[in-house]
């Protein structure tokens, strides 16, 4: 995989945080991940087990969960790759975009469950998502249909954003080469600094560097 690019998002303050009960709690700061060059698995949500959940870059996917975080290599394969956020495979009836409006309650948002059948969009190898899902019109259509054949209502074009990233899924924790620090705010930049990698505004913004 020494060709894809993968992307893990931060808060503000670039510290990984996991749920213990119902309270939220640091869990992996940037220093300690940049030092052992190694991202644990940190979520666990929907009834799955705990799992590192990022991204992968691709022309087609250019956004990201956060606006800031960390590039990255790894040798690792991933479990598995869902082409979207995974909320939408879930029994919620009130889809939320913006993680601040959820960030506090968590553990009521992350204890819904996924819904019959959403292993259709449950890929083992990137190439065959991309291959089935060359565009986002692809996977807003189909995901749309997915949930009005569960019995809810389709998605209002607000909650688009949660097709624009993917989810690539690790059961383990992760060795990782570090690549590029992005984010338009202050820390990010200052991050990049103290460990000598590459600074951009946006992930995107580094894949355009690539060409």
């Amino acid at each position: 995989m020494k060709d894809i690019y993968f992307v893990k998002s931060f808060e503000n303050d670039f510290i990984l945080k996991t749920l213990r009960g119902k309270k939220k709690i640091s869990f992996q700061s940037i220093d300690e991940i940049i030092k052992t060059k190694t991202i644990r698995t940190n979520t666990k949500s929907f009834g799955r087990n705990q799992r590192l959940a990022c991204s992968f870059l691709h022309k087609n996917y250019l956004k990201t969960y956060r606006s800031q975080g960390l590039i990255f290599k790894t040798k690792i394969r991933p479990d598995f790759i869902y082409p979207f956020d995974l909320v939408l495979l879930t029994n919620a009836k009130k889809i939320i975009v913006h993680y601040y409006r959820i960030k506090d309650n968590l553990h009521i948002y992350y204890n819904h469950l996924l819904l019959p059948g959403f292993d259709k969009f449950v890929f083992k190898e990137i190439k065959n998502l991309l291959k089935k899902f060359p565009t986002p019109k692809k996977i807003w259509d189909d995901v749309n249909k997915f949930r009005v054949n569960a019995g809810y209502d389709p998605l209002p074009k607000q909650k688009h954003k949660l097709i624009e990233y993917n989810e690539v899924i690790f059961y383990k924790n992760v060795k990782i080469e570090p690549i590029a620090i992005y984010g338009y705010k202050k820390i990010a930049r200052d991050v990049s600094k103290k460990y000598n990698l590459p600074f951009f505004s946006s992930a995107k913004k580094f894949w355009e560097s690539l060409k």
